[in-house]
């Protein structure tokens, strides 16, 4: 089943925003965009397509990460940045200064005359655009930035006045600042008043759906999945304890293995491939993405995943997420609270039709509201070309 991208709501403006495609029949100007896009060293492309091509790139995923090769259809020349082989000095001192400046100065460095040859530079989270920052706070000329926060604006209040004063000078050279999340928004337009900041929600390659299926609800076998700092899975244990008849999975990298000691209706662990991870979603009822309070839409993209693969999802209702699904697609529940997400994955069970009409009416939100990876490399591409008057 193939998606056609439609608009979504800009919470800035509260205006669809059209595609340039939708309003001139293509993206493309005369002469393509030229993009650097800078990514986290362990996100190199080269390496990103052989495990995508592979299997073991779990999720829902492309061959370019992220889906930002999609701008090449968008009228932009692409180039990633590259992971350089190191030694253990080398590696060491890289580590040592990005836990010392809270980003990767060296891997920015390292990507000199591309990063200099763009006329735009894309970055995926606040530890690539202050680093890019930094290389263009001692450069005459320099090329635009996108600068995209995920969890800076979740800790501001905690950074130390070293690091809050370094970033704010840093973000002087970030032309614009863009979101996940209408929280993350009011945040960063109240700290940065002078800064143009926009809301680009993110998504995932959204092209191939499950149509969903109805499922009985019993047993209720729950699959929690994230490596998220803002996962509460000290919550879902407790509502799973009040669950005895359910069963639960969680796969995560970062969720404690002690978890499931003395609960034999819990298991943790990983799913390594994609077959894995879709024998797992076969067998679920429902999707769970239990979470702390947070301000950067935690979880959307296991709810992206969820809803494409036809599950019901029951989420905390942290971070904005319901700008991207609502009550009526998404059965949200309050953090912290054992017994409302006990609640509402026990609802799953005694009401499956219910569940089911949530599944379809995420999916159709998803179509609705264009929430997919091909919305969210236009809305760079829109900005990119705003900014550079092309």
């Amino acid at each position: 089943m193939h998606i056609q991208a439609g608009v979504l709501l800009q919470a800035d403006a509260q205006e669809p925003l059209v595609a340039e495609a939708d309003r001139t029949g293509g993206s493309c100007a005369a002469r393509p965009l030229r993009v650097f896009v800078h990514l986290a060293a362990d996100k190199d492309a080269v390496a990103w397509r052989r495990a995508w091509q592979a299997g073991t790139l779990v999720g829902v995923n492309e061959e370019t990460p992220y889906g930002y090769g999609r701008a090449e259809r968008m009228g932009c020349t692409l180039a990633f940045a590259r992971a350089h082989r190191e030694n253990p000095a080398a590696r060491f001192l890289r580590l040592g200064l990005r836990v010392l400046l809270g980003f990767d100065l060296l891997h920015a460095l390292r990507q000199g005359r591309a990063l200099a040859e763009a006329e735009v530079v894309w970055t995926h989270t606040e530890s690539q655009f202050l680093a890019v920052a930094a290389v263009h706070a001692v450069r005459a000329e320099r090329p635009k930035l996108i600068g995209q926060s995920v969890w800076l604006f979740d800790r501001w209040e905690r950074l130390n006045p070293f690091h809050r004063m370094l970033y704010r000078r840093l973000i002087r050279h970030v032309d614009v600042l863009t979101v996940h999340s209408t929280e993350n928004l009011a945040v960063a337009r109240a700290l940065f008043p002078g800064k143009r900041v926009m809301h680009v929600p993110f998504g995932i390659p959204s092209e191939r759906v499950a149509v969903p299926v109805r499922r009985s609800g019993r047993p209720l076998r729950i699959l929690a999945i994230g490596s998220d700092r803002h996962r509460d899975w000290a919550c879902l244990v407790a509502a799973l304890d009040r669950l005895p008849e359910a069963s639960a999975v969680i796969l995560s990298g970062t969720a404690p293995r002690r978890l499931a000691r003395g609960r034999p209706n819990l298991r943790v662990t990983r799913a390594r491939t994609n077959a894995e991870l879709a024998a797992h979603l076969a067998e679920a009822s429902v999707v769970c993405v239990p979470l702390k309070p947070n301000r950067h839409a935690s979880g959307i993209t296991v709810i992206q995943e969820a809803v494409l693969a036809g599950l019901p999802v029951v989420a905390t209702a942290a971070g904005g997420l319901e700008d991207y699904f609502g009550a009526d697609a998404v059965g949200y529940v309050p953090p912290g609270d054992p017994a409302a997400l006990g609640a509402a994955l026990l609802e799953v069970s005694a009401d499956p039709e219910a569940a089911h009409a949530r599944a379809q009416r995420a999916q159709a939100r998803m179509i609705e509201a264009g929430i997919g990876a091909e919305t969210y490399i236009r809305r760079h591409v829109d900005i990119s070309r705003e900014m550079l008057n092309r």
